[in-house]
C-alpha cells in the first residue's frame, strides 16, 4: 500500500519537483529566487488562455445524510466548494488560500516557503462576479491527498475562461488545512487513519465519489445552492483530479451515471472498474512519463484500469513531470526557489491545461480535438501509450 504520512506527502511535493540526475546542466534553469531568502512579493498564477473573463464564489456544504468516515462525531461530511465561471461583471480580486491553510501547508514545504506570501498569490478571478449568460458543461475537480483545492486554481481558471463552471472541492479531514466559515480549520486526520490505522485507499475514493454525488445534486437539483445555478448544463458533466482525486473520478463516474468523462492526473486506482467498466463513458490517464506510469509500470492499477476502461480512451504521459506538475505545484516551487524538473513550470501549465481542456472539449461540448489522436509537433513531452 502507498503510504501518506504527512512528512511523505510534504517531502513528495518538493522532492517532486526537483531535476532529475543530471538533468540540471541540460535543462534552462528557470529566474528564481533562493530558497533560503523568502520573497516578500506575492506569486501571480498563469493567465487564463480563454475569452472569457473568470468569476469565482466560495460555497460551504455539509451532508448531514452521512457519517463522516474520519471523525463519526462531526455533524456530517463538511465539503468547501469554489466555482470558477466565465464572468460578465467585475469584482474584487479573489483570494487564493484562507492564510491559515496557506500556512499549514507552508509548514510542510519547509523555512523556504511563507504562509504569508503563499496566501497572497494572485489570481485571475472576481469574486461573486456576475455570470456571463449562456449554459455551460460542468467540470469537477478534486485535490490531491493532503493538499487543497485551491492547489489546482490556474487549472479551475482557464477552464472557466474557456466557457466552463468549474467545482473544485475541498473534502473534510483530507487536507493538512481546510478553513471553514466562522474561523474553524479542519486538518488532516485522513493521514493518520491511513498511515498508522491501516486504513485502505478506497475508503478514500468511494468517500469522495459520495461527495460529488452531493455536490451535484446541490448544484444541479431542483432546490440549487448556488443562486447562479442555472448556467450549469446538468447534461454536460466531467471530472478530472490529480492524484488520489484522480483515482476518484473514476469511482464517481462508476457511482454516478451523471458524470459524463473522466481524467486522472497521475494517481494510483485504489477501486477496480467493474465488469461492466465505464459503460463506455470516456476517460483519459495523464501522468508521468516514467517508471511509474508507462505501461508495464510500478503502478500496476494503471494497466489493470486501462484493460477494463469499455470506451473512448487514452494513456498519455508527459516527460519530464513529477508528481505535482499537474497542480499549482510547479508554479508555488518556482517562487519560492524550490528545486525544479526538467518540465519547467511554464510548459507544465500550458501542457496540463491544453490537454484537460482538449479533451472536455471533445467528450462535453463534441468539439473535435485532434490533438488528442496522437503526438504533435507543437507539444514534443507528450506521448501516446498503447496506440
Amino acid at each position: 500500500m502507498i503510504r501518506f504520512t504527512r512528512a511523505a506527502v510534504a517531502a513528495l511535493l518538493v522532492c517532486s519537483v526537483a531535476l532529475p540526475a543530471g538533468a540540471a546542466a541540460a535543462a534552462a534553469p528557470e529566474p528564481r529566487p533562493t530558497a533560503t531568502a523568502q520573497p516578500a512579493r506575492a506569486a501571480t498564477l498563469p493567465a487564463p488562455t480563454g475569452p472569457y473573463s473568470v468569476g469565482s464564489t466560495v460555497l460551504p456544504l455539509v451532508d448531514r445524510s452521512r457519517t463522516d468516515p474520519w471523525v463519526p462525531t462531526a455533524d456530517g461530511r463538511a465539503l468547501m466548494v469554489t466555482l470558477h465561471y466565465p464572468a460578465a461583471g467585475g469584482g474584487r480580486p479573489a483570494p487564493y488560500a484562507t492564510g491559515e491553510e496557506a500556512r499549514l501547508l507552508a509548514e510542510q514545504l519547509g523555512p523556504g516557503v511563507s504562509g504569508d506570501v503563499l496566501a497572497r498569490t494572485r489570481t485571475h478571478s472576481k469574486a461573486d462576479a456576475r455570470p456571463a449568460p449562456g449554459r455551460r458543461p460542468l467540470v469537477l475537480l478534486s485535490p490531491g491527498f493532503s493538499v487543497s483545492r485551491w492547489t489546482l486554481t490556474h487549472l479551475a481558471e482557464d477552464l472557466a475562461s474557456r466557457g466552463y463552471v468549474v467545482a473544485s472541492v475541498d473534502h473534510a479531514y483530507e487536507s493538512y488545512g481546510i478553513s471553514l466559515p466562522g474561523g474553524r480549520t479542519l486538518t488532516c486526520v485522513a493521514c493518520t487513519a491511513l498511515d498508522e490505522g491501516g486504513v485502505h485507499g478506497s475508503v478514500v475514493t468511494s468517500t469522495r465519489a459520495a461527495d460529488m454525488r452531493y455536490v451535484l445534486d446541490r448544484l444541479t437539483g431542483p432546490r440549487p445552492v448556488w443562486r447562479h445555478a442555472g448556467v450549469i448544463d446538468a447534461r454536460r458533466i466531467g471530472m478530472a483530479g490529480h492524484s488520489i482525486g484522480g483515482a476518484s473520478a473514476a469511482s464517481a463516474m462508476v457511482a454516478d451515471p451523471r458524470i459524463d468523462a473522466g481524467i486522472n492526473m497521475d494517481g494510483s486506482f485504489w477501486e477496480e472498474l467493474p465488469a461492466e467498466g465505464l459503460r463506455g463513458r470516456p476517460f483519459m490517464m495523464l501522468g508521468t512519463h516514467d517508471a511509474m506510469h508507462l505501461p508495464g509500470g510500478t503502478d500496476t492499477t494503471w494497466d489493470r484500469t486501462w484493460n477494463a476502461l469499455d470506451g473512448w480512451k487514452r494513456w498519455v504521459t508527459v516527460a519530464g513531470s513529477e508528481h505535482f506538475t499537474f497542480s499549482d505545484g510547479p508554479v508555488i516551487s518556482r517562487h519560492f526557489g524550490l528545486p525544479q524538473p526538467e518540465l519547467l513550470t511554464d510548459r507544465a501549465v500550458a501542457v496540463t491545461r491544453t490537454y484537460v481542456a482538449a479533451f472536455f472539449d471533445q467528450h462535453l461540448r463534441g468539439l473535435p480535438r485532434p490533438l488528442l489522436d496522437g503526438p504533435s509537433p507543437a507539444n514534443p513531452e507528450v506521448h501516446f501509450q498503447h496506440r
